[in-house]
């Protein structure tokens, strides 16, 4: 039995995270601004009410926890709005660059006392992250966000990797979520499940990858 904790639990493919740790016995601490009723009826913990990009979210959570070790830390919580050149919000690009990148670094280093020689961290990035397979353009906000997340990742894998802490970039597909306003190629259960057989194989010799759900190892 593991200790996980799950960013933006509430919906989407964290809600299946959630959903398919507590089916096969892990304990989950479940992170969102409002649970929703099908959070709440997994009978999960559910830590409500934070904001990851509110300066005193990583402080605020350390402190609800009150020193519970943890063996995975899944950061998945994310925005994406769709911006084209000739359509550039500022405003918008900035908040995915907060909750996307900037947030999932500082709510790690708030946790990293709760996590011992063996523990994981996994963040959720996406292929379109990827500035070497890039061949669309647009999303400027999300790709940009992305990018800065999957580099985060890298030096946290080379920070952590001395006190036995594996650290793993996860795409999951395209998913049909809200977030992708229903499109997509996969369904959130198929991606927690390939996302969560990463983790579970993830250790030092892995530590740093940017991996697909299925596996494939990607390009930064």
């Amino acid at each position: 039995m593991a200790h996980v904790l799950v960013t933006g639990g509430n919906r989407g493919i964290g809600l299946e995270l959630c959903r398919q740790l507590a089916a096969r016995g892990d304990q989950v601490v479940a992170v969102c601004r409002k649970p929703s009723t099908e959070l709440s009826a997994l009978g999960v913990r559910v830590e409500a009410d934070l904001d990851v990009t509110a300066p005193e979210a990583g402080f605020e959570l350390h402190r609800r926890l009150a020193g519970q070790r943890l063996d995975v830390v899944i950061q998945n919580a994310g925005v994406l709005s769709h911006e084209s050149l000739p359509t550039l919000d500022v405003a918008a690009i900035r908040r995915q660059l907060e909750v996307n990148a900037i947030a999932p670094l500082v709510l790690t280093a708030a946790l990293r006392p709760l996590l011992d020689k063996g523990s994981k961290v996994a963040l959720v990035t996406s292929r379109m992250g990827s500035m070497a397979d890039n061949g669309s353009g647009g999303y400027y906000g999300y790709r940009m966000s992305k990018a800065a997340l999957n580099a985060a990742g890298v030096s946290l894998a080379r920070d952590l990797a001395p006190s036995g802490i594996a650290v793993v970039l996860l795409h999951p597909g395209f998913v049909r979520t809200g977030m992708t306003g229903g499109a997509g190629s996969t369904d959130p259960d198929e991606a927690a499940r390939g996302l969560l057989a990463r983790i579970d194989a993830l250790d030092l010799s892995s530590s740093g990858k940017f991996l697909h759900a299925n596996g494939e190892e990607l390009p930064f």
